[in-house]
């Protein structure tokens, strides 16, 4: 059955002071995973209010990774509310050389940065502020091109250290169903079945918490006033250039969802940006079209003469041979998916080439047919593919065009082999 929320006879700042107090009372060490971004800093302001309130004197750990290509605004921010709470705050700045996401290029899909052999094209220099780099690295685990979401794991374990640990995170379920689904997904394990803890070690005694995860956006830039709570003024900049809330994003300009927002880079700190043009490739492409329709499923045309299958085959011969390599690879079990196992969808609308199985699905609607199909059509309805109902050779075409290099609008995430051949790759040809 799907998960649904439940309402509390209480508003959300009384909820979440409530959680952060039992979070207080119930963990030996504490940190917060903060980006200086809207919602990490509610969480950090909350945590700040209530250890002032109770006269904690225990410092809590800060991880913040700076990522070098961030709004010079956004570094301001946390070096400013970190300064004023030092007493507070065992502070892990962190200018290490790992690997980040980048959606706007396919001769660079990873970019690193800190990396010490491109010095001379840095965004910025290191913080005046006391950081954690390549040469002072204090972590034993750290290794050179690390994905980020590894290194983040590997730093709670880590700081945990065999003691009971949270991990404070500032995510709010109305975000995304993905952020929805790590809050209500009922097979997690949860420290006193509470569904805003999340276990995410098996060596270590170490959660993330989500003390906010229900709270909108609005409640967001409510407490923020209400609370007279410092945050990142570059948001301020983005309401006044027309962006909606809920689309406002700062911590990577260059992800596959921050990029929308990157035309604004160049007019908010234009003295940095050839630097960042210089820095990450792409990144001028995605100043220029991120705020159009070009990258938008409605709006991609088949060229005269060409099927949808024979435009995927003419892109795939376009793209570097490791980046085409990737695409076929996923692009085969996208298919052998759909010809194998299939899935359950509202058969009302279904092409010729789909066939209601006589398998009975074991995995989400139980018991319900399967839809699997004898071919992969060349298109479905414009509202069945962005649905993800089934499969397309046009969905494997946008899929190119949009330079989702993880497929994740095919239903994929990133391996951990992958990942490892990708920057063997890039390094190995680097020099070319």
């Amino acid at each position: 059955m799907a998960a649904k929320k439940k309402y509390l006879n209480k508003n959300v700042y009384e909820a979440s002071v409530e959680r952060v107090d039992f979070i207080f009372k119930n963990f030996e060490k504490i940190y917060l995973s903060f980006s200086g971004g809207k919602d990490s800093a509610v969480m950090l302001n909350l945590v700040v209010d209530y250890m002032k309130q109770h006269n904690i004197t225990q410092k809590i750990g800060i991880l913040f990774i700076d990522l070098e290509g961030q709004y010079q605004m956004t570094i301001d921010f946390i070096k400013d509310i970190l300064t004023k709470n030092r007493d507070l705050f065992d502070v892990y700045w962190c200018c290490l050389p790992l690997n980040l996401r980048n959606s706007l290029s396919v001769f660079q899909p990873f970019w690193t940065p800190w990396n010490l052999k491109d010095k001379d094209k840095w965004i910025r220099n290191y913080p005046d502020f006391p950081c954690i780099t390549e040469k002072n690295n204090p972590f034993p685990f750290f290794k050179k091109y690390m994905e980020f979401e590894g290194f983040i794991f590997k730093f709670g374990e880590w700081y945990a250290n065999g003691k009971k640990t949270a991990c404070l995170v500032g995510i709010r379920s109305d975000e995304s169903l993905n952020r929805f689904r790590t809050i209500a997904l009922k097979q997690k394990r949860m420290l006193n079945n509470l569904n805003w803890t999340t276990k995410i070690s098996y060596t270590e005694d170490l959660y993330s918490c989500y003390p906010i995860f229900d709270w909108t956006g609005k409640d967001i830039w409510v407490g923020n006033y209400k609370f007279n709570w410092d945050y990142n003024r570059l948001y301020d900049l983005f309401y006044k250039a027309g962006i909606r809330l809920e689309r406002m994003r700062i911590c990577q300009p260059y992800g596959d969802d921050q990029r929308i927002g990157l035309n604004l880079f160049r007019v908010i700190e234009p003295e940095i940006w050839a630097k960042v043009v210089n820095r990450v490739s792409g990144a001028n492409f995605g100043n220029i079209y991120c705020g159009t329709k070009v990258l938008g499923y409605r709006s991609v045309k088949l060229p005269r003469g060409h099927t949808w299958k024979s435009y995927t085959k003419l892109l795939l011969e376009t793209l570097p041979k490791a980046t085409a390599e990737n695409y076929m690879v996923k692009f085969g079990k996208f298919i052998k998916h759909w010809q194998t196992r299939g899935s359950v969808v509202n058969t009302s609308w279904l092409p010729a080439e789909a066939l209601v199985s006589g398998k009975l699905s074991t995995r989400g609607s139980k018991n319900m047919p399967l839809v699997i199909y004898t071919k992969i059509p060349d298109k479905l309805p414009i509202w069945a593919e962005m649905k993800k109902l089934g499969p397309s050779w046009r969905r494997m075409a946008i899929c190119i065009l949009k330079n989702d290099q993880l497929c994740r609008s095919l239903s994929f995430s990133q391996t951990k082999k992958q990942r490892e051949r990708m920057q063997f790759l890039l390094e190995k040809y680097k020099i070319i």
